[in-house]
């Protein structure tokens, strides 16, 4: 799908969603990234090959734990 110099990382990268954005729509929660990534606002994702990437982001300060 990349067109572009130097090519977005492919989509079963770990750095995926550093890809460029090629349809933004924030009023729907996702975007589609250059390398055929669907990229939810939940921080989910949707493969080109169907997979899921469940929502990943970060706990709130209130919800970590530290070490006594």
């Amino acid at each position: 799908m990349c067109q572009h110099q130097p090519t977005c990382p492919p989509a079963e990268s770990a750095d995926r969603e550093s890809a460029r954005l090629v349809a933004h729509h924030p009023e729907q929660g996702w975007s589609l990234l250059c390398n055929g990534v669907l990229l939810f606002e939940d921080t989910g994702e949707l493969l080109p090959d169907g997979r899921v990437i469940a929502p990943h982001r970060p706990l709130a300060t209130s919800q970590v734990m530290t070490a006594a």
